[in-house]
Formats: C-alpha cells, sequence, structure tokens
C-alpha cells in the first residue's frame, strides 16, 4: 500500500509540537510535590499521559487518524493502571520497577505492529512494512531524544548570553519545571513529526544505521565464534569468576547479535547483503544466539541454586527463556531453508515479536507475585540454615518483595528467633531500603559486641547507648575487638584492634552523657580520635590504661598555639 507519510502532512510538526508542549505541563503538574514524592494515583495520571503522547507522536497518520488515538490512550490507560499497580505494591510507591518496563516492552513492539495493520487497513502484517517501521521508529526516536538535547543546550546558551547583559528572564524562566518539560515536549514532538515527513531523510537514516550495522557484524560474528570455541578449552569457571555479571553479558550480546543478523538480512530477500563475507557473517550471529542463551540461563540457575529466588532472577529467567526461543527459531529456519533461511526467519520473527509483546504485557499485570515466590525461597534458606541471619537480605524483604516480603517479616518479628526477631523489626522500622540495610547492619552488630568488648576498669558498664554507638560506628567491627576503659565519670575511652596477633590499634575518647539514645536512624555522636598506635599486641591480653602526661607547648597571651612538642 502506498506509505501514509509519503501524502504529506505540513501541519504535523506544528500540531505534534503543540500537543507534546501541553503533554509535558500536565506530566510536570502530576509529579509536581515541591520535593515530596507524588502519590500512585498521581504518577499513573503521569504515566497516562506520557505513555498516551509518544506512542500517538510514533503512529500518528492523517490516514485512520482516530486508530492511532484509540491506539495511544489505550495502551497508556494500560500502562497507567500497571504503573499504579506497581507503585502501590512496593512499600516506598516506586514505579519503575519491572512489571512497569515490562509493560513499556509491549508498547514499543506494539507500535510497528500497529502501523502495519493501521497502513493495511486490516488484520494483516506484511514483514517487509514491520521491518521498515520498526528501524524507523527507532531512529526518530534516538534522533528525537538527541534534538531535544541539543534544543536545552542551545537554549541554555542563549539565556546565559542574556544573563551576562543583565537581562535574566531566559535563565529564571528555564529553572521553572512547568517551562522545561513543555519544551521538552514541543521539541521532542517537533523533531518526530519532521521526520517522519521526512520519507527520503528517514530512508537515508535508515541506510546509514544498516551500514555501521554491517560494519559491525562480522567483528561481533568472528567474536561469538572465537568465544564460543575456546568457551569448553578454557573452562566455564573463568566465565562465573570474570567479575562482570555474567547473564546481562551473555543476554547482550545475543541481542547485539540478533539486531546486526536483522540488520543484514533487512526487509526482504531484495533487500539481503550479498557476498561470501556476509554469508559467513549472517550464520556465526544466527548459530550465535541460542549457545548465548542457553549459556546466560544456567549462569542463572547458578545464581538461584547459590542464593535463591528473587523478582530480579525470575526476570532474568525469562529474558533467558526468550533468548533462547529467537535461538531456536533461528536454528529451525537455518536447518529448513539452509542459505536461504531469511524467509523462512523473517516468518518466525514476526510470530515471536507478537508473543513476546504478549508476554510481556501479560507479565506487566498484576497475575504473578514474584515477590511471593521470592519471599517464600528466601525464607526457606533462612529458616533451614543455608543463610546465616546476618547475610540474610531483610532490606530486600522489607522493601522489593512487597506485601508478602513485609508481612513475612512481621511474623519473624513477632515469632522468630531474637536475633530475627531484631533484624526483622529493624527493617520493617526504616523508611528506606538504604535506611534498612544500615539498620540492619547495626543491629545485628549491636545484638553480638559483648563477644567483642572487654572492658578493663572496674564498675564500668556496656550500657545501651555505648553498645549502640560501637556498633553504628564500626569500631568493633565483626573480624575486631574493643577494650574499654573509664577516664573520668563521663568519658571512656575505646581501643579497636586484631582480635587476635599483633597489629595496628586506635584509641578514640567519648563522652557517654552526649551519646544519642539506642536505636536506629540516629546520629552518630563526635568523639576525639587519639590516633593509631602500630603494632599493638593481642587486644585479648593486652595491658590498658590512662596514664597522666606532662607535655610542652607555645602559649601566646595565654592561649596555646601549635602542638606539644615535649
Amino acid at each position: 500500500m502506498t506509505d501514509v507519510a509519503e501524502e504529506g502532512w505540513p501541519l504535523r510538526p506544528w500540531l505534534m509540537a503543540g500537543l507534546a508542549a501541553l503533554a509535558g505541563l500536565l506530566f510536570w503538574m502530576l509529579v509536581d510535590q515541591r520535593g515530596g514524592d507524588p502519590s500512585p494515583l498521581r504518577q499513573a495520571g503521569a504515566t497516562l499521559v506520557m505513555v498516551a503522547t509518544l506512542a500517538f507522536l510514533l503512529t500518528a497518520e492523517r490516514r485512520r487518524l482516530h486508530w492511532a488515538a484509540a491506539f495511544a490512550l489505550g495502551w497508556g490507560a494500560v500502562i497507567a493502571l500497571v504503573g499504579y499497580y506497581t507503585a502501590s505494591y512496593n512499600h516506598q510507591g516506586e514505579i519503575a520497577e519491572f512489571p512497569f518496563l515490562s509493560g513499556l516492552l509491549a508498547v514499543l513492539i506494539a507500535a510497528p505492529l500497529f502501523q502495519v495493520v493501521r497502513d493495511e487497513g486490516r488484520l494483516a502484517v506484511p514483514y517487509a512494512q514491520l521491518h521498515r517501521y520498526v528501524w524507523s521508529d527507532a531512529i526518530i526516536g534516538a534522533a528525537s531524544l538527541a534534538f531535544t538535547g541539543l534544543t536545552f543546550l542551545l537554549a541554555f546558551l542563549i539565556a546565559q548570553l542574556f544573563d551576562a547583559i543583565g537581562i535574566s528572564f531566559l535563565r529564571e524562566l528555564f529553572n521553572k519545571g512547568w517551562f522545561a518539560w513543555m519544551v521538552a515536549g514541543a521539541a521532542f514532538g517537533a523533531a518526530s513529526a519532521t521526520l517522519r515527513e521526512r520519507a527520503p531523510l528517514l530512508a537515508t537514516l535508515q541506510r546509514l544505521v544498516s551500514l555501521v550495522a554491517a560494519i559491525l557484524a562480522p567483528v561481533l560474528a568472528a567474536a561469538l565464534a572465537l568465544f564460543l570455541l575456546a568457551l569448553p578449552a578454557t573452562g566455564f569457571a573463568g566465565l562465573w569468576k570474570s567479575g562482570v555479571p555474567e547473564t546481562p553479558m551473555l543476554l547482550a550480546a545475543a541481542a547485539f547479535a540478533f539486531l546486526l543478523l536483522n540488520a543484514l538480512i533487512g526487509a526482504d530477500s531484495e533487500d539481503r547483503a550479498r557476498g561470501r563475507l556476509w554469508r559467513l557473517t549472517e550464520f556465526g550471529l544466527l548459530a550465535a544466539v541460542l549457545p548465548l542463551g542457553i549459556l546466560a540461563l544456567v549462569s542463572m540457575l547458578m545464581r538461584v541454586d547459590q542464593y535463591g529466588w528473587t523478582p530480579e532472577r525470575l526476570w532474568g529467567v525469562i529474558a533467558c527463556a526468550v533468548a533462547i526461543a529467537f535461538g531456536i527459531a533461528n536454528w529451525i529456519a537455518l536447518v529448513r531453508g539452509r542459505g536461504a533461511f531469511d524467509d523462512y526467519l523473517r516468518g518466525y520473527q514476526k510470530l515471536l515479536a507478537i508473543g513476546v509483546a504478549g508476554l510481556a504485557l501479560l507479565l506487566a499485570l498484576p497475575l504473578f507475585d514474584f515477590g511471593a515466590i521470592s519471599s517464600r525461597s528466601q525464607l526457606a534458606r533462612l529458616e533451614s540454615g543455608r543463610v546465616e541471619p546476618a547475610k540474610f537480605d531483610w532490606s530486600a524483604m522489607a522493601f522489593q518483595f512487597g506485601p508478602s516480603g513485609r508481612r513475612a517479616l512481621q511474623r519473624i518479628a513477632a515469632s522468630g528467633a531474637p536475633l530475627n526477631r531484631l533484624l526483622a523489626a529493624r527493617a520493617l522500622a526504616s523508611p528506606t531500603r538504604y535506611a534498612a540495610q544500615a539498620d540492619v547492619r547495626t543491629a545485628e552488630a549491636e545484638a553480638t559486641i559483648d563477644q567483642r568488648v572487654r572492658i578493663v576498669s572496674p564498675g564500668l558498664k556496656l550500657d545501651d547507648r555505648l553498645r549502640a554507638h560501637l556498633a553504628r560506628t564500626g569500631l568493633c567491627g565483626a573480624t575486631g575487638r574493643c577494650v574499654l576503659t573509664a577516664i573520668d565519670e563521663r568519658r571512656v575511652g575505646i581501643v579497636s584492634g586484631r582480635s587476635t596477633g599483633r597489629g595496628p590499634a586506635s584509641a578514640t575518647i567519648v563522652d557517654r552523657t552526649t551519646l544519642p539514645p539506642a536505636g536506629p536512624r540516629v546520629e552518630v555522636a563526635s568523639a576525639i580520635d587519639s590516633g593509631g598506635i602500630a603494632d599493638v599486641a593481642d587486644l585479648d591480653t593486652a595491658r590498658v590504661e590512662v596514664r597522666e602526661v606532662a607535655r610542652k607547648q607555645i602559649f601566646v597571651d595565654g592561649q596555646p598555639v601549635g602542638q606539644p612538642f615535649e
């Protein structure tokens, strides 16, 4: 069919710039809370505005314009509901979690499918048009983002020029959130509409991207072939101990192989690259996706066996399964078509794209509670003794596993082992995940601090405030040792060092009357550091005492100057 964009729509840039500017203003009004976090309902409203606007900007044409409006509003409403549930699910109201991102992925895949159906006017998806829309949407999105960034850079320069001569109106205007969001929306809308109107320019950009991909494809194909051939000889252990997260690395390699392979085979047989080098490159990329996906899955399952299930690992397994599905399709196409595998592969990939879009939407909906699965897995490890309470991820249970994680912590805090009750209660009382991590570490250290403290002054007691101070400051670490000695009625000297053997030690003096009460999230009291002492004997047996020492120092008008010198 005739491409709708070729018919021309001169008013498109102006209309889309105005629409996007209005959307930017609405988005700011919904998310601006003057320093506070917006409610889940406001976040859902902002999501509706953002997703609907972006979907309409990418898919709108004069022909069947109401189709594009319905598509944009429908997906905006769906993702808004997903965002509302996600923000309500998390204790801190965070919306940008995996279900929300999965919903956005579904929109991105559905957009080119819708554009083809709209052009056809019926439920049909010719691969050539789908291929063209996938690449053109990606190019338009990336170029529009770049243009938006350039617009802000230019606006900043202009504002600074006028500010230099005493006219600060523009600089102050850009500091207002509503104006900045309107400019961002207008710039993105105008750029995307202008590119969509310039079909020859868009085709040139697509050819440029294909050229760059053609240059990179042989390099990646050769590297992947060498990697997969060398892996059995070098052993798999090095892969797990490389210091780089192996599952994301392997999945990223598979994704790049998939993208470059599609750039080479093009929209149809006529568009496919020709030559022996390209045939070998295609074969290398096509064959590599399946083993990379399998290796990524094996790596992820090893982590699950070691550390149990978490929402991130569940999503990782799903990503590995998608990569394996595409890899299997590659091999089936190669077996059926041999040198002409591309015709089969295009059909398989179209079906897989529809399937992945449906799967992404299904997983975004609140039908599967990954937090509940993760909570059961982690609790089983804790109860079986596979993980010690000090190494258990209490903060994840409180803030990442949803209501089921917090309910599990409440049960532990009510009836668990004494140390587990303390750590669960601290995690539940913390306002954020990062605060929970610090509070749990402090609570664990506080609960076991008596095992690492030696008191040498008669009558000196390790009360709750002093115990909490030692735990918060880390003066008595898990492998360290502390010796406490009384300086006077108010002050205590703390000598910290190794628990066994000779080594450096440090002395700190604290005023007990200034120590804050025990409990999480309090400021650490100030202390006087008396400096380091090298090569101290075992603190379990070392003699620790306080002596009066005479010093010489220079005074001017009765005020000391400099440090003591004798």
